[in-house]
């Protein structure tokens, strides 16, 4: 019988593009998202399951999963890949944009992975990926509530694998850098107040130095293809970075002291 993944936030990017290389592979794909109506190519491949999953609506993360049973009988693999993203001064965000940076990324996540642990704690078996970045180890200026959440995922993950790991689950971390998606045009929230003129120019200097990196971005499906590693490779290895960008910034948070990395970042951002 061909295994089955569920991925949350399978619309577009990375999502969609590990959602095509699972059924490519043979696997049986919940490809979840929150308006799949509007969903015109997945939906046509075989042995793939579009349905609605809203990561900060409990009701529909549970109707997802027993729409995902019904339809293949057993799920293996689930891969928190939905996401969202603030940026911007702290004084300038709303707190109804910080609520939704969190009950995204950490909340919506942490409530995905408890409503199959049931599941994968019958069968004694699982794997569990979860899309952090290069963000969750070297924090960039103006992304105190982006980064917080990415943060967040590394350690939740890394204390998650210790229990997990007790009934036969396992954890894994994807840590992509910069990637060529929409996620900026779909999910990225950038607040300013023009009206604090102490922060602009370092928003200024910080657009520019993300405009540059954009030029050196990955494709989508070099993340896709770490995910299926995670998830196939039966290995112990906890991390899985993915780009050279974030293999040269997570070594150098791995090798270098506090001062060093602010230096760096600095640098970059011509602060």
């Amino acid at each position: 019988m061909n295994k089955t993944i569920l991925i949350t936030g399978a619309s577009s990017g990375i999502g969609k593009a590990t959602a095509k290389l699972f059924q490519q592979k043979g696997w049986n794909v919940i490809a979840t998202m929150r308006d799949p109506a509007k969903e015109t190519e997945l939906n046509k491949l075989d042995n793939v399951l579009v349905t609605s999953l809203d990561v900060t609506d409990a009701q529909t993360i549970e109707a997802a999963v027993t729409a995902g049973l019904k339809r293949f009988g057993r799920i293996d693999a689930l891969l928190n890949n939905a996401g969202f993203g603030a940026y911007g001064p702290l004084e300038a965000t709303a707190i109804d944009t910080i609520k939704r940076q969190f009950e995204t990324n950490v909340i919506g996540m942490l409530q995905t992975t408890k409503a199959i642990l049931p599941h994968f704690r019958s069968n004694k078996a699982g794997v569990i990926v979860n899309i952090s970045s290069v963000g969750g180890k070297v924090a960039f200026p103006l992304g105190t509530l982006y980064h917080g959440t990415k943060f967040a995922v590394e350690g939740l993950s890394e204390a998650l694998s210790y229990e997990l790991a007790e009934i036969g689950v396992k954890v894994k971390i994807v840590e992509p850098g910069m990637i060529k998606t929409d996620f900026a045009g779909r999910s990225f929230d950038f607040s300013n107040d023009e009206s604090i003129p102490e922060y602009q120019p370092i928003i200024q200097k910080v657009m520019a130095g993300f405009g540059e990196a954009q030029k050196n971005v990955s494709e989508a499906i070099v993340v896709a293809e770490a995910v299926y590693q995670a998830v196939t490779d039966n290995a112990d290895q906890l991390r899985y970075p993915v780009g050279k960008d974030a293999e040269q910034l997570i070594g150098l948070r791995n090798s270098k002291d506090d001062d060093t990395i602010k230096k760096t970042i600095r640098k970059q951002f011509a602060l």
